[in-house]
């Protein structure tokens, strides 16, 4: 280990330790307890930041990424509704388009978290904290600036306009009944459209041969043409943050992003993540801690250049190069907490009838 590394580490060692709830020692003596956190594909950490905490609190944690956001979701409710014992003890990724499903389940435990004091309460939607918010980013459509230029074509300024035969058979979606950002989108188009319009917009959309994929991965990876050059769509549901990912982590020194965000009003959608204790655990005190940790300066400094999405901590600090690449969007769309829970099942079922048979 370098000197540069180790610093690193008792520094944020240290850091944690101080962060952790005064109920029990900072460092338990004997074997690590063990963690298991579910997540979404998408997420990660460096290893340097959660080995400090592991080091601090004597937990050894253990990922287990269960696919996109509804699709993890999905599993933990079968087994809650099996009688099984949960396979994890912390599940992290649950966003604000599926959060009153998750709590309609009764899936996670209450945690008055002492970090929750610092956070903004735009981002606290559970007023009995089973959910904590950890991060937020935008859902917007990202377009490939080489195709649109190579083929003369003008953006398109608003979801309507998406319409246009000239459009035809350039987007890429995903899933809402399996994938969040799906999901996100879907949302954006009834705030967008009504109740009664949103549908013709996307009978309008299947016309004009939108494709769709079942998660973001396969979406973004192998079918967007911005982020591997070989995919035929040039237009993807995505986040307004992922044009700072294609720059900031391009294999050769680019002078700008290739990709961009479309983020006219009403084009994107603000999606909060949360974590919550699951329910049945038998490692609460491990669970609270780790909460703590990821509410944490350490983790909500890592979490821009990692997931590419926005700290909730208004005490962090956002890299430079993050805060120059990503852009925001002008006036993301939003509905109200209960008309989604009410009515989101509805409306996926809606979108299912219409875009997949």
């Amino acid at each position: 280990m370098s000197k540069k590394i180790l610093f690193l580490t008792l520094t944020l060692s240290l850091l944690l330790a101080a962060c952790t709830s005064n109920a029990s020692p900072t460092v338990v003596p004997g074997e690590p307890t063990p963690l298991t956190v579910m997540t979404h594909d998408s997420f990660s950490v460096s290893q340097e930041v959660i080995s400090a905490f592991e080091a601090a609190n004597n937990i050894k944690v253990t990922f287990v990424k269960g696919g996109d956001t509804g699709a993890t979701l999905n599993r933990l409710i079968l087994e809650s509704l099996s009688g099984s014992t949960p396979s994890a003890d912390v599940f992290f990724g649950l966003d604000n388009t599926f959060l009153s499903r998750a709590l309609e389940q009764d899936l996670l435990e209450p945690y008055d978290a002492p970090q929750l004091a610092q956070i903004p309460e735009e981002f606290k939607l559970d007023p009995e904290n089973r959910a904590l918010p950890v991060d937020y980013g935008d859902v917007c459509i990202n377009y490939d600036k080489a195709w649109f230029e190579q083929n003369a074509l003008p953006l398109p300024t608003s979801l309507a306009e998406l319409t246009d035969p000239r459009y035809a058979n350039l987007l890429v979606v995903e899933n809402p009944s399996t994938s969040s950002p799906g999901l996100a989108f879907m949302l954006a188009t009834i705030a967008e459209f009504g109740e009664d319009g949103w549908l013709d917009w996307w009978q309008a959309m299947k016309n004009n041969g939108v494709l769709i994929t079942s998660d973001w991965e396969t979406a973004y990876y192998t079918n967007f043409s911005g982020s591997s050059g070989r995919g035929a769509q040039p237009m993807v549901v995505s986040y307004a943050s992922s044009p700072a990912a294609e720059f900031i982590y391009a294999e050769t020194e680019l002078n700008e992003s290739p990709t961009a965000s479309l983020v006219n009003e009403g084009m994107c959608w603000r999606q909060i993540e949360f974590v919550g204790i699951l329910k049945g655990t038998e490692n609460r005190a491990a669970a609270e801690k780790f909460i703590d940790f990821l509410l944490s300066q350490p983790f909500q400094e890592d979490v821009p250049m990692q997931m590419f999405v926005y700290p909730v901590l208004p005490e962090a600090v956002i890299p430079e190069a993050f805060q120059q690449t990503v852009e925001s969007p002008l006036q993301p769309a939003s509905l109200a907490p209960e008309l989604i829970a009410s009515q989101r099942d509805a409306w996926i079922n809606a979108w299912i009838n219409l875009m997949l048979n």
